[in-house]
């Protein structure tokens, strides 16, 4: 059963090397356990989206630069989080601020290829349409 996500939830990303956790600002004015609720647009790099370590994404600019400056050895770098679209799909028959809610089994993709997933809601209310 989905359950919401509110600020704290643990995230992971497949290219990222360490968990991060979602920030979500009390713009909706919903909170849960004393903590704002997330929205699909809760996904703003560095405001929401916190980094998740080293990137190790071929994709990604700095990996890619590093990697050739290392002769081909695959080299990690500072993950910082590329997240232009939404959260997919959300709760889309509970709106939150005019959006869906965000549920633990969203997902979110980075441009250089990542795929970033909930590992802990950060509550555990079960959301009923």
């Amino acid at each position: 059963m989905p359950m919401q996500v509110c600020m704290g939830a643990s995230m992971m990303c497949t290219f990222g090397a360490a968990p991060s956790s979602l920030v979500v600002l009390p713009t909706n004015r919903v909170l849960t356990n004393q903590v704002p609720d997330a929205n699909i647009m809760d996904h703003i790099p560095l405001v929401n989206i916190m980094p998740f370590g080293m990137c190790v994404s071929p994709s990604n600019p700095t990996v890619a630069a590093a990697t050739t400056a290392a002769l081909g050895v695959l080299t990690p770098m500072p993950c910082v989080p590329a997240t232009p679209m939404p959260w997919v799909t959300g709760a889309p028959t509970v709106l939150l601020g005019n959006f869906p809610t965000l549920d633990n089994v969203s997902q979110l993709m980075c441009i250089w290829g990542g795929v970033i997933i909930f590992t802990a809601p950060g509550e555990t209310t079960v959301m009923v349409p």
